[in-house]
């Protein structure tokens, strides 16, 4: 049941989106996997969404190693301001940062 109340609602706001938003396409893709070492990718939508991510493997010692991951996305809210994120995820956590975000 639970099931089938999401899946309306998902469905109520794929309908009610604007048509440009439902019929967005990707125009850029590029990613460049760098096996355990790491990734790097980025993508622009038809919509103005952007996006753009890497990651580099960092070693913390005693044989703990894992993923600093970097990146920004960016889009056009209904107030026709672009809003741009950029954010590090590392052994702080994630951590974003944009002019719009409240600081604690």
């Amino acid at each position: 049941m639970k099931f089938a109340i999401v899946f309306a609602a998902v469905l109520a706001v794929a309908v009610a989106a604007p048509a440009d938003e439902r019929d967005a396409q990707v125009v850029k893709f590029e990613n460049d996997n760098l096996g355990v070492d790491g990734y790097n990718f980025q993508y622009e939508t038809s919509n103005n969404i952007n996006r753009a991510e890497s990651a580099q493997l960092k070693n913390f010692g005693d044989d703990v190693a894992a993923l600093v991951v970097r990146g920004s996305y960016s889009y056009t809210g209904p107030d026709g301001v672009v809003y741009t994120v950029n954010y590090v995820a590392d052994e702080n956590g994630f951590q974003p940062e944009a002019p719009h975000i409240p600081r604690l």
